[in-house]
């Protein structure tokens, strides 16, 4: 016999793929539920409202999240937890080129709006930003550390944004690879200057 939760997980499934596709504000209750094979009516058992439904979502992703940089964690190099990083951004890039970025994407709909569900999403990318950080500081670059994650992160969201705007997962790879020798240069303290979205680092960069 099903347990009762196995409901609620259902639901909360089919509200982060909803979500995605078509926005926290387009998706209803009711899409939520026919999407999870659940009534409608039980959807308000678990969830008295939209918001509810929102909060449980973000709290999911980023549960996920955590366990996913607290795995990457265990790399004992960090640039290679920072390539790591990188190269996830790759997965799932046919659905990243139709729907854009997941975290990106709500962080942009529910900040034009505000709330407490605004500033649930936007703890997401913070999390990511101060984990990033976290490894340039390992890489003995305390100083800059900040910049550098707060570089390499819009760098990835930006590459999102135009691999969604222009449905081309090959620019999602070729930044992916400008990223990656950015990040051996300044593992080797080649670079001074972070990169930037699709554009090569360049020779006035580059530091004896």
């Amino acid at each position: 016999m099903p347990r009762k939760t196995d409901k609620r997980i259902r639901l909360i499934e089919a509200a982060k793929v909803l979500i995605h596709q078509q926005g926290f504000n387009l998706t209803t209750l009711a899409d939520i539920a026919q999407e999870a094979d659940v009534p409608l009516g039980n959807v308000y058992y678990y969830f008295k409202t939209k918001e509810a439904i929102g909060i449980a979502v973000i709290e999911k992703r980023a549960a996920e999240w955590s366990e996913r940089l607290a795995s990457w964690s265990e790399i004992s190099d960090p640039l290679a937890r920072l390539m790591t990083l990188v190269k996830y951004s790759l997965e799932h890039l046919e659905v990243t080129a139709r729907f854009g970025c997941p975290i990106g994407g709500l962080c942009q709909e529910l900040g034009k709006q505000g709330g407490a569900l605004s500033d649930l999403a936007a703890k997401l990318l913070h999390d990511i930003l101060q984990w990033s950080e976290e490894q340039f500081r390992a890489l003995g670059l305390e100083d800059k550390a900040p910049g550098l994650s707060l570089n390499l992160i819009s760098s990835v969201q930006g590459m999102f944004l135009l691999t969604h705007t222009f449905k081309d997962p090959k620019l999602a790879q070729r930044q992916c690879e400008e990223l990656k020798a950015w990040l051996e240069m300044l593992a080797n303290r080649k670079v001074q200057m972070p990169a930037t979205v699709h554009t090569s680092v360049r020779e006035e960069e580059l530091v004896d």
